[in-house]
């Protein structure tokens, strides 16, 4: 697929692309990169190998900058991402891509997205908020979630709360990392080593990285909260073992006299003048109500019950 960057995208052929009439947007599979290399005339030898790269960046080249997208899957973050490259230079921007992933992405901008001043910064700012564009919501999602959780921390409801918090601080890392990567390609692409950009068009890396830096500190923001609601679950955990461990306590220290009545009892001499006694059963069945009773009375005023 080509495009040329018009007041919109503008779906075009090959030749149109590199008639060289306005800045071009390129779409490829690997294959198609190999056969047609060449016609970019990007003076460089770009073999695409997303196995090799794990992250997304960027490498300002002698007469190109190449590089590679790495797109989390939000929906499920443990999945697969999506991953591209791409190749740059003054004329335009070659995707090389094997899935849909980045066909989707400029897709979506051709439709949405007009232009008072277009130029390929300015579809690279918008190209990289395209990725991110849900994670605000994403991210406020995530601190809902957190608040319901410490709501439910404290109204001691809370089910497999650890073990959801410990897999949202690993997608919150995800993200982080995410957004970091796609911060230092922004800053290769504005640092306009090979002069591909004019000045005045620089302002739109600036705001792309203004927009980055703040998803990151609120990714950043949320792994804290979410540390913080495990500590507050794990004290929350702890007070009940405290609580339980004091009834046990408790309960073990109202019976200790009973126990040592009934061993001193049950130890069964001759001469116990107690074993004799007509009321002696009773009065052993009245002294022990009247020690629980009385250990129950005192556990309970001291609140430790």
């Amino acid at each position: 697929m080509y495009y040329l960057i018009d007041e919109r995208l503008e779906e075009c052929t090959r030749e149109e692309a590199l008639a060289g009439t306005s800045q071009f947007v390129a779409i490829l599979t690997p294959s198609e990169w190999t056969q047609r290399e060449q016609s970019f005339d990007m003076g460089i030898d770009f073999e695409p190998d997303v196995d090799t790269n794990f992250d997304t960046q960027a490498e300002a080249n002698y007469d190109s900058i190449t590089g590679t997208f790495f797109i989390p899957n939000r929906a499920d973050l443990d999945k697969p991402e999506a991953c591209f490259e791409f190749a740059l230079d003054e004329k335009g921007i070659v995707f090389i891509d094997s899935s849909e992933a980045a066909q989707d992405i400029v897709a979506d901008l051709a439709l949405s997205k007009r232009w008072k001043n277009p130029c390929l910064s300015r579809f690279l700012m918008d190209f990289i908020a395209q990725i991110v564009k849900n994670d605000t919501k994403l991210l406020r999602d995530y601190e809902h979630e957190l608040d319901q959780m410490e709501d439910a921390i404290m109204a001691d409801a809370a089910q497999n709360t650890s073990e959801r918090i410990n897999e949202m601080r690993n997608e919150l890392r995800d993200l982080d990392d995410h957004y970091n990567h796609l911060m230092d390609l922004v800053q290769v692409l504005e640092e306009n080593e090979n002069r591909f950009f004019s000045k005045s068009d620089l302002r739109y890396f600036r705001i792309a990285y203004s927009r980055l830096d703040k998803m990151r500190d609120q990714a950043k923001t949320l792994r804290d909260q979410a540390l913080q609601v495990r500590d507050l679950y794990k004290m929350h955990l702890d007070i009940q073992q405290n609580h339980i461990m004091t009834v046990l306590t408790v309960v073990t220290a109202i019976f200790a006299p009973l126990t040592l009545i009934v061993g001193w009892y049950g130890m069964n001499f001759t001469h116990m003048p107690e074993l004799d006694w007509p009321w002696g059963y009773p009065i052993v069945i009245a002294v022990c109500a009247a020690i629980a009773i009385g250990c129950f009375v005192y556990f309970r005023r001291r609140k430790w019950l």
